[in-house]
């Protein structure tokens, strides 16, 4: 990956729209979520979606099918829409260092594009704004659009809880009929400087890698 300096600023918006809604924040169950080829299958709102492994497994069992018990998961879902987020076993919701994840959303009227945006627009505003970037990882092809990076080297000050706290995040998306999906993989640790890549909370070569894997392997499809 470049420095920050040449890589593609995508957007610098002001929009708040955060992962989860006041909705999906109240309807937690259990994540229907199962071990699939090597990988994960979620099944929700009538759709399927195949993910690979988390990249924090890196150990030949990874590819077993055992990744539910190597992994912690919590799932939230209202009527068309749904949050999985996936945590290093041991870490949760308070304490994560990493974060594996889908939003899934149906009957939208977004194509990915506008999609995209949106989600640019949500979290601009979370992040102190001179130290906040995004960036693509690749070009779009047609409608596969490329990963869209993301880096925040300190929050808002007005959001209290992440005083002191950075974030890296490399997200993909998947349209299918009027699914859309957003699968995301963040990194978190202390505040950093996001012009100087060897100060953030992750490799520059594991955000390619997760990159190029999220960008090539998830399958969003109707549920049969």
């Amino acid at each position: 990956m470049p420095a920050m300096g040449v890589l593609r600023i995508v957007s610098m918006a002001a929009a708040l729209m955060g992962l989860a809604s006041p909705a999906l924040a109240q309807l937690r169950s259990e994540p229907p979520l199962s071990d699939e080829q090597g990988g994960l299958l979620l099944e929700t709102q009538g759709y399927e979606l195949w993910l690979p492994a988390p990249h924090w497994l890196d150990t030949p069992g990874s590819q077993s099918d055992d990744i539910m018990a190597m992994v912690d998961a919590t799932f939230r879902a209202a009527e068309g829409e749904a949050l999985l987020e996936i945590y290093p076993q041991g870490e949760g919701e308070a304490l994560w260092t990493s974060l594996y994840g889908v939003r899934l959303s149906t009957d939208s009227s977004f194509d990915l594009t506008s999609y995209r945006d949106a989600v640019i627009s949500g979290f601009a505003r979370n992040c102190d704004p001179q130290r906040a970037g995004f960036f693509q990882l690749g070009a779009d092809e047609g409608g596969d659009l490329a990963p869209l990076g993301y880096v925040c080297g300190a929050f808002d000050p007005r959001l209290r809880t992440y005083e002191g706290l950075g974030e890296v995040m490399v997200m993909s998306f998947r349209k299918d009929g009027d699914a859309v999906a957003l699968i995301f993989q963040q990194w978190r640790g202390k505040s950093f400087d996001p012009a100087d890549p060897s100060s953030w909370p992750v490799e520059t070569s594991v955000v390619e890698a997760t990159a190029q894997q999220l960008r090539a392997e998830p399958r969003l499809t109707r549920a049969d």
